[in-house]
């Protein structure tokens, strides 16, 4: 656990400030540690502010009367938060279908809740991505979310791609950290060195700049500008024509986000964006990653101009993952009776940067730590929700599914871990498994193992996910030969 949240806890569980804020600090300073919801790690930033004064705050420190201003003043300011924020023009109610962005094809974005979005652009997209698998089985690549656990995802793609067994994905979707590796991932394997630079650690160390004032007054515990400077480094004019290029051969690259104002999924096709051309494509396609990944109070939201029915106003987007940690296909589409005869027969793989479990633990008979275990399960429920889901829908559709997942027992700091070293070395676990054809599992086994009881501390000392032999699926046809030439990470 790290330092700070740990003092946090112990701080406040035994300190008299009861009040809703206190509680939900505490609350999730256990489930920061291995769950999808990156948006409970909020408190890593709140505990490194408590510990500039660490002698005032903790319980088990003397509490003279001097201190007392300190604690009024973190009391006042708590509430005034509630209060303040930046001014913001209503919104009106939003029909997704009728909202345009200007210059944008409305078929740019829908909702991923009505089935009326999902039928009128479900035939002519599935007929365009069996188009583009030239009569081949249609391969699916669903990438969830996970913070700093994306590492794992993107060494585990850079790994396939060395292994020649990674095939062309016709569907690529990404949530979160997902949608950050879902371009790179969908604009093919000659991406892979931006895909390894990217995800490996060094570009991502210091993304995590707190803004004090703007926890407490604004909209964020973290500053905005490492993450947007983080993608401007990445989506170049060559990327986006690479995906125009793509989208094209008629294959789809879909990320979501979730408008808070509606608190709806909204589902957004990078691939129709990048062939629009332009700065005003590019910055879009942008500003849609930067949403999917905005985790709410940890970075500041994107705000996203349209119009309906002549009038401008701006909608409230953030992280795709506030709403579903993963999606194969839009909700709606997974739990109706329809049949979707082009995906019969085909592939699809789900990259999960995370695990499903957190360790056993004795919950004490105390309300913080009821409520914090409780908010742990609640996360790692959705994401098992998610793939459940999933799996549903592809065995439905007679198509084989392959999960790969962080294992339990892999040292996983936190999905705000962003510690150089660390990701390097996720990085290469998931290489390393990809590399010996043990990255993947059957999604009954990646569900149903026996809880854990301990972790490792050594990554060279886990098993990859599928080093068991299970869920062991056919080949695909061999690739030619990876472009990138480089040697292997190794194992710490």
């Amino acid at each position: 656990m790290p330092p700070g949240v740990e003092r946090l806890s112990n701080c406040l569980n035994g300190w008299t400030l009861r009040s809703i804020q206190s509680v939900w600090f505490c609350t999730v300073e256990e489930a920061y540690a291995r769950t999808q919801g990156e948006e409970v790690a909020v408190a890593q930033g709140i505990a490194d502010w408590f510990e500039s004064e660490p002698e005032a705050l903790c319980c088990n420190r003397p509490r003279p009367h001097h201190l007392l201003p300190w604690i009024l003043l973190v009391s006042c300011a708590l509430l005034l938060s509630g209060c303040a924020g930046l001014p913001r023009r209503g919104a009106p109610v939003v029909d997704y279908a009728k909202a345009d962005l200007p210059g944008f094809p409305p078929d740019i974005r829908w909702s991923g809740a009505t089935r009326r979005d999902f039928d009128v652009r479900s035939s002519r997209l599935l007929r365009q991505v069996q188009a583009a698998a030239a009569g081949g089985p249609i391969n699916v690549l669903v990438l969830s979310g996970g913070g700093a656990g994306s590492a794992f995802g993107a060494g585990a793609l850079v790994g396939w791609s060395r292994s020649g067994t990674r095939p062309e994905f016709q569907i690529v979707t990404g949530v979160s950290a997902g949608a950050l590796m879902a371009p790179l991932a969908f604009a093919g394997r000659d991406w892979d060195p931006e895909l390894t630079e990217a995800f490996s650690g060094a570009q991502t160390q210091h993304l995590m700049r707190a803004r004090w004032a703007g926890a407490l007054f604004g909209a964020s515990v973290y500053r905005g500008e490492p993450l947007t400077q983080l993608l401007d480094r990445y989506v170049t004019d060559e990327l986006m024509s690479a995906i125009a290029r793509e989208a094209e051969k008629g294959r789809l690259l879909l990320v979501a986000t979730t408008d808070l104002d509606t608190e709806q999924t909204v589902i957004w096709n990078l691939g129709l964006i990048a062939q629009q051309g332009g700065a005003k494509s590019k910055r879009l396609f942008r500003d849609v990653l930067l949403a999917s990944v905005s985790v709410p109070g940890i970075f500041p939201p994107v705000m996203i101009r349209v119009q309906q029915a002549g009038e401008d106003f701006e909608e409230m987007h953030v992280d795709g993952s506030a709403m579903a940690s993963m999606f194969f296909m839009p909700d709606v589409a997974a739990i109706l009776p329809d049949s979707l005869e082009p995906l019969h027969g085909g592939h699809l793989y789900v990259l999960v940067n995370g695990g499903f479990r957190t360790p056993e633990a004795t919950t004490r008979n105390q309300t913080v730590s009821i409520v914090r275990r409780s908010a742990a399960a609640t996360l790692q429920g959705g994401t098992r929700a998610a793939l459940e889901l999933a799996y549903s829908a592809a065995q439905r559709h007679q198509m084989s599914v392959a999960v790969g997942e962080i294992p339990d027992s892999y040292p996983l700091g936190g999905m705000l871990d962003f510690d150089a070293s660390r990701m390097k070395a996720l990085f290469s676990f998931g290489e390393h498994c990809a590399l010996l054809g043990q990255l993947w599992t059957d999604p009954i086994d990646a569900l149903d193992q026996a809880p854990v009881r301990a972790l490792s501390q050594r990554p060279d000392a886990v098993q990859c996910p599928g080093a068991d032999g299970h869920g062991q699926y056919p080949q695909q046809a061999s690739l030619p030969p990876s472009p990138v030439e480089r040697v292997p990470p190794q194992l710490p």
